[in-house]
């Protein structure tokens, strides 16, 4: 069934090139030209022929009604395209063109005539919409282009019809590469654009080889990839994949990408091992056993050797699909049928109420309780300032340690019993457990009863140098008046505004929360250009490292914070250096970091204090928005409509709530 084929009119120019390359006077290049018209001319009817094979099966989409907007994309009014993929009246098109939720969809079937259309399911992994209109008649069907027709460089055509007549509109190219968008979309030069989104994209013989859609390697979404639209990077979900799946969406199914729940080491997905750097906590490969260090070798009986193999057989895959994975833990082969599912809820981090006394065990063991949250679900149980928590559900607690962990697998809403020493009763407490608090404590009692004198078994406080192997650099490092090796002190990693402060005043700023809030100060300056730059965060790593060996530091009051440029870096390096860093505090700054989820044991918490009027405001807003999304506590310090400098109150406050990061 290819028309150009038998075409009258391609059989005329092929005689027509035969007779003039069959007479000995013709020059050359008249000859050469007429071959080269004749063959244009070839291509184009080719091209139409195609297209008329295909037509009959490419419908005209109005939609009526909806948002203007979806994000940052002004949504379209004008007619799109779909497919007929059910001779009952099924048609499949691309979500873009329903990403405003219309009101109204009104279908133009082929024979002219104007029908309804329901939205039946959406494909969230490809982008895809299946409607349906009710209809008397078969509806004529496109032929399916077989696998061996999908090869990079075959001539294909991109298929539309939003404009009146009985022509589609096309925009001619070839096949660019297969595989695309982890292993989900063939890709064209063709020009793909709204007006061809959910049109078919064909071979030169008029057979269907995808669904044109926008989509992004980076991104999700009904709107991610519509900036490429007409660039000459276009894709196409295959239709053979689009007919597997059509059961389910015609049962009205909608499909969600299948998450497993791992993230996988290492920068270079297509050379290295897929390791698993670590699990999400309810994922399915945390509950089905898989663990960091584990090395996926095999999915659903196909070898896997790069962390791109993984992305791409699971990309096949969709929410409530099981797949059997392998891996490689030790020399040891470990097999898990595991289900994929539509979403991981994030991780929330619980919380008791309190604040442990610092420097304090109990002979007996035991948390003495510094302070109790005002909100918490210790303040209503009762608990009090003095009291010791002396277990955790029947199970002692010998210190703050062991209470945190026995709340690492706990939730907010969640019920702990704590067994409490109050002077001489022994008593039992309910304690629902609630979200950590986001506002900055008014006020705070000291943090420890006693300490010892400062003489041969304390160092001295003040500067002290720090040298960090494979570095030169000498940054400014202070203890607190009071360190005591003993009580693990806090550290705060301040990074200054790009040119601004000296030593002196980092240290004039400084010097009086570091001795009243008990934290040892670790202040780098940045060492090219005045900007930083990777290889500073590199050396803060170390020089975290280098403070940790050295000092007695708490681990859970170990914060990075900055001012402008610097507090940009400051949010960079705590989401890089999650195993270490505890809290993150960023001043009049916009935020750039990949986000990576909240977790038991490596929790983190937000500080920002920002100004509504500035260029970045409404992009932090958005980063608040999805920081909390994602659970992670996030406390807001507004300063006002423009930037400004924290007043000392507020410096002070923040200082308080670094002091607070070992809450339970």
């Amino acid at each position: 069934m290819i028309c150009h084929r038998s075409s009258p009119f391609v059989r005329g120019l092929v005689a027509a090139l035969a007779l003039i390359a069959g007479t000995p006077w013709v020059p050359s290049r008249v000859l050469r030209a007429a071959e080269e018209t004749n063959v244009a001319a070839l291509r184009q009817q080719a091209v139409r022929d195609a297209a008329a094979a295909v037509g009959p099966s490419v419908v005209r989409i109005e939609t009526i009604g909806g948002l203007e907007k979806v994000g940052d994309v002004l949504t379209s009014t004008g007619p799109t395209t779909g497919l007929i993929v059910s001779p009952d009246g099924f048609i499949i098109s691309s979500a873009f063109n329903f990403a405003q939720k219309s009101s109204s969809i009104l279908v133009t079937l082929p024979d002219g005539s104007r029908s309804p259309a329901r939205l039946v399911a959406t494909d969230h992994s490809r982008m895809l919409v299946l409607l349906k209109v009710d209809v008397e008649d078969s509806l004529p069907m496109p032929e399916v282009a077989p696998p061996d027709a999908h090869r990079v460089g075959r001539w294909a055509v991109a298929v539309g019809r939003t404009f009146d007549g009985d022509s589609p509109n096309l925009s001619l190219g070839i096949i660019s590469a297969l595989g695309r968008v982890s292993g989900k979309a063939l890709q064209t030069d063709a020009k793909i654009s709204p007006a061809n989104y959910g049109g078919p994209l064909v071979d030169i013989e008029g057979r269907v080889l995808g669904v044109l859609v926008p989509l992004s390697p980076t991104e999700s979404g009904s709107v991610a990839g519509f900036e490429w639209y007409d660039s000459g990077i276009g894709f196409a979900i295959p239709l053979a994949h689009v007919l597997s799946v059509l059961p389910r969406m015609v049962d009205g199914q909608d499909l969600h990408p299948g998450l497993l729940g791992v993230s996988l080491g290492g920068d270079e997905e297509n050379a290295e091992a897929p390791r698993i750097a670590e699990c999400r906590i309810n994922s399915p490969a945390a509950k089905g056993g898989l663990a960091a260090g584990d090395v996926i070798v095999e999915l659903d009986g196909k070898p896997i050797e790069r962390a791109a193999d993984v992305k791409n057989e699971l990309n096949r895959l969709y929410a409530g699909d099981k797949v059997r994975v392998v891996v490689l833990r030790g020399e040891e082969r470990v097999a898990r049928e595991l289900e994929l599912v539509a979403r991981i809820d994030p991780y929330e981090r619980p919380l008791i109420g309190l604040l442990p006394l610092r420097g304090e065990t109990p002979p007996a063991g035991g948390v003495p309780v510094r302070y109790v949250f005002p909100t918490s679900g210790a303040a209503a149980a009762g608990l009090q300032p003095g009291d010791i928590v002396t277990s955790i559900d029947q199970q002692p607690a010998a210190d703050a340690q062991a209470l945190r962990v026995a709340l690492a697998d706990r939730k907010p809403g969640d019920t702990v019993t704590l067994g409490v020493h109050r002077g001489a009763e022994q008593l039992s407490f309910e304690v629902r457990l609630t979200p950590q608090p986001e506002f900055l404590p008014e006020s705070l009692p000291p943090a420890s009863a006693a300490r010892q004198p400062a003489g041969a078994e304390r160092p001295e406080s003040g500067r002290v140098p720090l040298a960090v192997a494979g570095f030169k650099q000498e940054p400014l490092v202070y203890l607190p008046v009071n360190y005591d090796p003993a009580i693990p002190a806090g550290l705060v990693v301040w990074l200054r505004p790009t040119g601004q402060t000296t030593d002196d005043e980092v240290l004039a700023r400084w010097q009086k929360l570091c001795d009243e809030y008990d934290l040892v100060l670790l202040a780098p300056a940045p060492q090219a250009d005045g900007k930083w730059q990777p290889a500073d965060l590199e050396f803060m790593s170390k020089a975290i490292e280098a403070l940790r060996a050295n000092y007695a530091i708490d681990a859970t009051r170990l914060a990075v914070a900055g001012e402008k440029t610097g507090g940009t870096a400051a949010f960079v390096l705590a989401f890089q250096a999650r195993d270490a860093v505890r809290a993150v505090g960023a001043i009049d700054c916009p935020l750039m970091a990949k986000l990576t989820d909240h977790e038991p044991l490596r929790p983190l918490s937000i500080y920002l204090a920002s100004a509504s009027q500035t260029p970045f405001a409404a992009a932090q807003t958005k980063a608040i928005a999805k920081l909390r999304e994602m659970k992670f506590p996030v406390t807001v310090q507004p300063l006002g409509e423009t930037p400004r400098e924290l007043t000392a109150d507020e410096w002070q406050a923040f200082a308080r709530w670094l002091d607070s990061l070992d809450r339970i």
